[in-house]
């Protein structure tokens, strides 16, 4: 096995299930079934699909038994992310988004120009690169909301944005 050599695993959460891709170094990507702008993947019978065990996929199962548990993790898998330099900027803005809180497109265009000091940068370009994330859930695109704090945009679905905002305990402050 050399270092570029991609495996897929399954898991099945709470709110569906989820696809994440992994070398023996690093976490790639990690979306829903059917996700928006996520990785064609065959439909394998589940029982057909093979798991290689690393260090990696193991570490983020684990990162997901935890969340899931309704617990904020304390650490994060080593990630490879592939994106224009624009798009790794709003990633990691989204990366800074605390757990249980959430962010609109527009604050996230106003840090970002002011991070790369640039007149402008419209909630629309934030959406798209938001949109195309590829690792969902660990790089928390569902804390973007819209400016009136209406659940906008998920590449995953609206509903799991939802139950992923539940789980973090913000259904009371959002009115969802």
């Amino acid at each position: 096995m050399n270092a570029t050599t991609q495996f897929v695993a399954l898991y099945n959460s709470p709110v569906g299930k989820i696809y994440y891709s992994y070398t023996d170094k690093s976490l790639t990507g990690l979306w829903f079934k059917d996700q928006k702008y996520s990785p064609i993947i065959p439909d394998i019978p589940e029982h057909r699909l093979m798991y290689f065990k690393t260090y990696i996929s193991e570490l983020t199962k684990y990162w997901l038994d935890i969340y899931f548990q309704g617990v904020i993790p304390n650490f994060v898998p080593q990630m490879t992310l592939s994106g224009t330099p624009f798009r790794m900027k709003v990633w990691q803005k989204l990366a800074q988004i605390p757990y249980g809180q959430v962010r609109t497109y527009g604050q996230i265009a106003e840090e970002t120009a002011a991070e790369t000091q640039s007149k402008r940068v419209s909630a629309r370009a934030v959406g798209a690169a938001v949109g195309h994330n590829p690792i969902s859930i660990i790089i928390p695109c569902h804390r973007v909301i819209g400016a009136s704090g209406k659940m906008t945009g998920y590449a995953g679905g609206i509903d799991k944005k939802i139950k992923l905002l539940k789980i973090e305990g913000l259904s009371s402050k959002l009115h969802i």
